[in-house]
């Protein structure tokens, strides 16, 4: 059975609360009841970032990519 969710997105403003704003959005994420994926963190640019479940990133764990 897969858990199929939307991405949640973040806009940081200001920067210094960049870290912050990542960890609350992988908390909640962190909530919904799955095996199978992990997290998958998007940063579009300075300001925009996506926080989604992944199959492709094992449970339990986090991982990041940038999109030029």
């Amino acid at each position: 059975m897969h858990s199929h969710t939307e991405p949640l997105e973040v806009f940081v403003t200001p920067p210094t609360r960049l870290d912050e704003m990542l960890d609350h959005a992988e908390a909640l994420l962190r909530q919904i009841p799955q095996r199978c994926a992990g997290i998958l963190v998007t940063r579009h640019n300075f300001f925009r970032y996506t926080l989604a479940l992944s199959e492709t990133v094992p449970f339990g764990e986090t991982r990041e990519q940038t999109l030029s």
